[in-house]
């Protein structure tokens, strides 16, 4: 049976489940004993004993079901013309695997079309085993569980400590997640620190990855222009657009904006974060940039480039407005209302009170929001790829090229060298130093969002 049908049988199968021990659980209502737990309750115990060990059994099976259908098309007579192990054998079974299952009408080997049948057998013969003890397996657990239904049956606790089972579970998917990405850096950095000294990489003040020398390949892979490029484009020109005009429009939507205003322009403020970060990409290289070009020129800068870290800064401090705009409203907006009263019926202004009262009040929460979004803006990668240069330079001014952590990793990453040469691994140690860097910036912000929820409560 299809993999997707029988998916679609065995949530029939627990939706009847449930259907049935519902119904059943119903006429406890009449009886002289009280039930313990309540009819739905008693329909989800059931229908998580048809599906939760159906589901187990599929997820093992698609893991060893390759390797069966594998050993058994390989027993046919046909696959004794099959090459010694190598990649012509691997690209002879892929084919086969490729025409049995219709993905492909043709392969470049004939072995694979003579295989091809005994692949397609071999699918459905497993197939249609798994889908017998998957179904068996559902009507093992449903009777199972049905055998239990009575009224003194505990089926809330049960379906509870499920719930938070799945729930625990899929929170450790996230953690995971990034223990594994963190591991993959961690492992694939100590090989290039193994082949370059981490001295050089992190103190070095040269980068040239084009052509690394085979005896000193520390000598073109210091990334401090990198480091220098990431801060200056992301956490100090973004930052200068995005502060003032973040904190000013919170100000604005929380004490002088009536709230018919506030009601639509809070909304059309938080779009921006919504706006795909290619589309500030193409906004950055195709209007921003030209203009910031024009007026490099303008100021007698004949030699300026449309891919300048100005360009690139600009963009992407209005794409991190809501982020600063956002923390810093909701950080305002918890300040007790008497400390504001209280300032104004001591004949403070409302200017005064915001600049004396409100701010120093709810600074613990803006800074916080300033160092989220100073971590999303050294992160960002489709601006700096489109608007900002290749070129690895440490300068003071806005108008000259500049580069970022993130565009080298992309440009490292996507040329033809071997994996295991210093070029492409330095992506790797790039990426380790942007995770420990952003990841200390979360740290800070969420101890400091922390402290301030603290304040108040």
């Amino acid at each position: 049976m299809n993999p997707y049908a029988l998916l679609f049988l065995v949530a029939g199968l627990g939706l009847i489940g449930w259907l049935t021990a519902r119904a059943r659980a119903v006429r406890f209502g009449g009886g002289v004993q009280r039930p313990h737990s309540l009819p739905g309750q008693h329909g989800w115990y059931v229908a998580l004993w048809v599906v939760v060990p159906t589901l187990i059994f599929l997820a093992a099976w698609a893991a060893i079901a390759p390797q069966l259908i594998t050993a058994s098309a390989l027993a046919d007579p046909a696959a004794q013309a099959l090459p010694p192990f190598g990649f012509e054998r691997d690209t002879i079974l892929d084919e086969a695997r490729s025409l049995a299952a219709g993905r492909a009408t043709g392969a470049f080997f004939p072995l694979s079309e003579r295989l091809a049948p005994a692949f397609a057998a071999a699918t459905g013969r497993y197939r249609w085993l798994a889908t017998a003890i998957a179904v068996l397996l559902a009507f093992s657990g449903g009777a199972y569980a049905m055998s239990r239904i009575a009224p003194a049956f505990r089926a809330r606790p049960r379906v509870e400590r499920t719930v938070m089972l799945a729930l625990l579970l899929a929170s450790l998917v996230a953690i995971l997640t990034t223990l594994g990405i963190f591991a993959s850096l961690l492992f694939e950095s100590a090989r290039f620190f193994s082949v370059v000294p981490i001295t050089d990489f992190l103190f070095g003040t040269h980068w040239s990855p084009q052509v690394i020398p085979a005896n000193d390949p520390g000598s073109v892979l210091g990334a401090v222009p990198l480091f220098w490029g990431t801060f200056f484009i992301g956490a100090v020109i973004a930052m200068i657009v995005a502060i003032p005009f973040g904190l000013m429009s919170a100000i604005y939507l929380t004490q002088y904006a009536a709230p018919s205003v506030r009601r639509w322009m809070k909304p059309i403020l938080e779009m921006l974060a919504g706006v795909p970060t290619v589309v500030y990409g193409y906004f950055a290289a195709l209007t921003v940039g030209p203009a910031i070009r024009d007026l490099a020129v303008a100021l007698g800068m004949p030699y300026a480039s449309s891919e300048s870290a100005l360009a690139a800064g600009l963009v992407m401090g209005v794409m991190i407005i809501p982020f600063v705009s956002s923390m810093a409203d909701d950080s305002i907006a918890a300040v007790p209302t008497a400390m504001r009263d209280g300032s104004l019926a001591m004949g403070a202004t409302t200017s005064e009170t915001i600049a004396r009262v409100l701010l120093p009040a709810a600074l613990p929460g803006v800074v916080a929001g300033i160092l989220l979004a100073v971590s999303r803006a050294i992160g960002e990668t489709m601006i700096v790829v489109m608007a900002a240069s290749g070129a690895a330079t440490m300068t003071l001014n806005p108008f000259e090229s500049a580069t970022t952590v993130t565009k080298q990793i992309v440009d490292l990453l996507t040329g033809e060298a071997e994996f295991d040469s210093p070029k492409t691994l330095a992506a790797f140690a790039l990426g380790l130093v942007l995770f420990l860097v952003t990841l200390a910036l979360n740290i800070v912000a969420l101890r400091v969002v922390k402290r301030y929820r603290e304040a108040y409560e």
